[in-house]
């Protein structure tokens, strides 16, 4: 029937004992965590302070996100009110800003509460607002995390 020296041995199973790695799942997850931190945590390098990321632009973004629409419970910031932001080598800001609808109940006031705010951050030498209409806004100018907070997402 079986000829014994055709017949083959079957191989030898594995075991988990015998396993290279033997570092534990928190050991692990710990090691991701210390490098996923430090890599979080670095800046570009070569950055101007008042470009995107630097230190001074990322001051006055935080500097507007303090600032509220008195109608939506939502900082101006992540309402997509705020079009764009340049500080200059000499520390001087200009934010270019747009309203909800040119009558706006605080149409009068806001552009000048942004450009109060922009200017009081350390660093900044000067700030000036721009009013635009156009592109007109829309909700869709929104962050995600202004759409949650609305319940719109």
């Amino acid at each position: 029937m079986s000829n014994p020296e055709t017949a083959m041995e079957k191989p030898r199973r594995a075991r988990v004992d015998e396993a290279v790695d033997h570092e534990s799942a928190p050991e692990k997850l710990e090691r991701k965590r210390d490098y996923l931190e430090g890599f979080l945590q670095k800046k570009p390098e070569g950055l101007k302070t008042g470009e995107p990321g630097g230190d001074l632009y990322e001051a006055v973004v935080a500097a507007l996100k303090e600032i509220y629409d008195p109608e939506i419970p939502v900082n101006i910031y992540d309402l997509g009110l705020i079009y764009g932001v340049e500080v200059d080598d000499e520390a001087d800001c200009v934010v270019t800003m747009t309203l909800t609808t040119p009558n706006c109940p605080v149409a009068e006031t806001m552009p000048g509460e942004v450009e109060l705010r922009a200017a009081s951050v350390p660093g900044i030498r000067d700030a000036e607002v721009n009013l635009v209409f156009d592109p007109p806004w829309g909700p869709e100018k929104m962050t995600d995390e202004a759409r949650l907070e609305l319940g719109m997402l």
